[in-house]
């Protein structure tokens, strides 16, 4: 059965640049010959990692919402320069747009069920479109227009 993480996405402002960092990174890939690929390190491999690897995905929560997915491929044991131990979730670095739903602040990753995660958009050349529209906003103001449900 399919389980999903979901982790703050600390330091981005706004869910374009999760696209601009898949373009940069698809440019790379693609310069090398090779499929691009991300991960996020983090000390605690999940102990539900069977559940996560079939067909399991890593939400984002830009901003206090959840906002876009990745689809996860794998799960890496691997090591910083010093020798500490970690789990790499390396991901398909395309992401995802999904309806966006508020979220609160939390530490590390959580477990996300199926059932409660939010769908993604239908529409995703539109939703790409609208999202870079919105980029062009004022934070306050995209925030208010998101609350009264205009975007």
């Amino acid at each position: 059965m399919t389980v999903h993480l979901i982790k703050l996405c600390v330091g981005v402002t706004h869910v374009m640049e999760l696209f601009h960092e898949y373009e940069r990174l698809a440019k790379i890939a693609r310069a090398k010959g090779k499929k691009p690929e991300d991960s996020h390190w983090t000390r605690s491999r999940p102990q539900r990692a069977d559940e996560v690897l079939d067909r399991g995905s890593l939400y984002w929560v830009v901003r206090g919402i959840i906002r876009a997915r990745h689809r996860i491929l794998r799960l890496d044991d691997v090591r910083d320069k010093a020798g500490n131990k970690y789990c790499a979730i390396v991901y398909d670095p395309k992401p995802i747009l999904v309806a966006p739903r508020p979220r609160r602040a939390f530490q590390g990753w959580r477990y996300l069920e199926v059932d409660d995660a939010p769908p993604d958009l239908a529409n995703q050349k539109m939703a790409l479109r609208d999202a870079r529209e919105e980029e062009r906003l004022p934070p306050e103001m995209a925030r208010d227009l998101r609350a009264l449900g205009l975007i």
